[in-house]
């Protein structure tokens, strides 16, 4: 007998694209629509539909207007955010607590990475400059998730490295170019 997979009314069939698996989801649970925002997010491709969903579990939409801080140098960390739209500068306090803008992320950059490593502090100032709308994501939770499911944490720890290194090159070319300028 052969099994009928239409949906139902009110639910959409998710594509098997990105190795993501075809199942019914109800899209008017709100945590569905969540996980298919996640799922379109360049910064996940390729998870696949079981670490999406801990993603999804783990998440809120988030909205920061401009000069709403959303994170302090130093402060704990315990979260992390993926920009959908608008952007945020990154700055850097100096020993005289003046801050010093080291470069701004929009959208599809990740930013709170602190929460991944150990002391779990956050190593700059994050603000608004814009609108902002974001993915929050509990670190914490997902700290435990990572250690119940290395592959999980292996394909984060990938992508969490790879945009580390992204903006490691960025400071350093800001750097590269003050330094230029100062003539020093």
């Amino acid at each position: 007998m052969k099994k009928n997979t239409r949906p139902e009314k009110n639910q959409i069939n998710i594509p098997a694209k990105r190795r993501v698996s075809t199942e019914i989801v109800d899209d008017d649970d709100p945590s569905n629509k969540l996980y298919n925002l996640i799922a379109q997010q360049p910064f996940f491709e390729e998870l696949n539909a079981s670490h999406l969903q801990l993603l999804a579990k783990s998440a809120m939409k988030m909205q920061f207007e401009p000069g709403r801080q959303i994170f302090h140098e130093g402060e704990p960390s315990n979260r992390f955010y993926l920009i959908l739209e608008g952007k945020v500068e990154v700055e850097s306090e100096s020993e005289k607590d003046n801050k010093v803008s080291v470069g701004t992320l929009g959208p599809g950059d990740g930013l709170g990475w602190s929460w991944l490593f150990p002391p779990h502090y956050a190593q700059f100032s994050i603000r608004a400059i814009e609108p902002t709308k974001t993915i929050f994501f509990y670190g914490t939770r997902l700290q435990q998730q990572c250690e119940d499911d290395h592959d999980f944490g292996y394909e984060l720890m990938k992508r969490f490295a790879k945009e580390a290194i992204k903006n490691l090159k960025s400071i350093q070319q800001i750097l590269v170019e003050r330094t230029n300028t100062k003539g020093i």
